[in-house]
């Protein structure tokens, strides 16, 4: 079985947060008796730092007890760093980048990984994502955006340039949306981070940016957000209105069977919807482990979509 969205932390990188804490205002805080510290970074997106999230020998233990027999491991969006100055994100991206490639490689039958870049600076993230990919990685995760920069903007061209010359796989995992809305019942983690993912993904799929790059392998989290369910919409407007055709080739529709999924849905019915919905060769399995809405173990589902996103032989 696979997981292809999960998130590790090394001691190399915990241990940069610790030394640059003052700067990054890297804050640790125990809420409750029988939970771990919470780490916050710059005030924003506190989260359990559990053990399972720093601690190699456990990850792979409870990898193995759940049935799991190749991981695809990412950086932690609360340590993406796009909201410091260039020269401390690229610090930490190579500090994570070298310390996730070294682990992979001691268990290369068992895991693979993607980078973390510094996004902020698309010529500098493209450098960042060859270097990643010469250490052994598969490719990069990624934020929906920079500020008011959508990824489909040409401020990001050199990145995905780069990323499409490598075949990378770029995984766009959102960031807690901050619509003040949303700012209460933890409606930011349960309905923003789906909807940043539906925003990011409608974006990229209107551009015709799968087009103008069509090597590179995009994987949306959590089942694409709210896009594949409102696709018909998007098909309909495709009809009536030259601002959503003028840049496609083909119905949204059909554009949607180019990307990839995960399963993190927390719900079968939805699964089937998707798998129904852009094709079993698209979906892989999934479970955000070991954040605290994980789906874990991952739901077992059909490998096609495993295999074609990392290039494994079918057997």
């Amino acid at each position: 079985m696979f997981d292809l969205h999960t998130h590790f932390i090394p001691p190399e990188v915990l241990l940069w947060v610790k030394d640059n804490q003052h700067f990054v205002h890297a804050k640790w805080e125990r809420k409750a008796p029988d939970k771990a510290e919470f780490l916050t970074i710059n005030n924003k997106w506190g989260f359990e730092l559990k053990e399972t999230f720093i601690n190699t020998g456990l990850y792979l233990e409870e990898q193995e007890k759940a049935g799991v027999s190749h991981s695809l491991v990412s950086p932690i969006p609360q340590l993406f760093m796009y909201d410091f100055p260039e020269e401390v994100t690229s610090e930490l991206t190579e500090v994570y980048n070298r310390s996730i490639a070294n682990w992979v490689e001691e268990n290369g039958a068992r895991l693979s990984a993607l980078a973390t870049i510094s996004l902020q600076t698309p010529s500098q993230a493209a450098n960042e994502l060859n270097r990643a990919m010469n250490l052994g990685l598969k490719g990069a995760i990624i934020g929906p955006g920079i500020g008011q920069h959508m990824l489909s903007d040409s401020f990001f061209q050199p990145f995905f340039e780069e990323a499409n010359r490598l075949k990378a796989i770029i995984f766009i995992h959102p960031l807690l949306c901050e619509d003040r809305r949303l700012k209460r019942r933890m409606m930011p983690n349960l309905i923003g981070v789906p909807w940043e993912t539906t925003v990011c993904a409608t974006d990229i799929l209107l551009s015709g940016m799968i087009d103008k790059y069509p090597y590179v392998k995009i994987l949306f989290a959590h089942g694409g957000g709210f896009l594949p369910y409102q696709i018909g919409r998007l098909d309909k407007g495709h009809e009536q209105w030259n601002l959503v055709s003028s840049n496609l080739q083909a119905p949204p529709s059909e554009y949607l069977r180019r990307f990839w999924y995960d399963t993190v849905l927390w719900n079968q019915d939805s699964v089937d919807f998707l798998i129904k919905t852009v094709g079993e060769d698209r979906v892989v399995a999934g479970s955000d482990y070991p954040f605290d809405l994980c789906v874990w173990p991952p739901k077992e589902i059909n490998k096609q979509g495993a295999h074609s996103l990392l290039d494994y032989a079918l057997r």
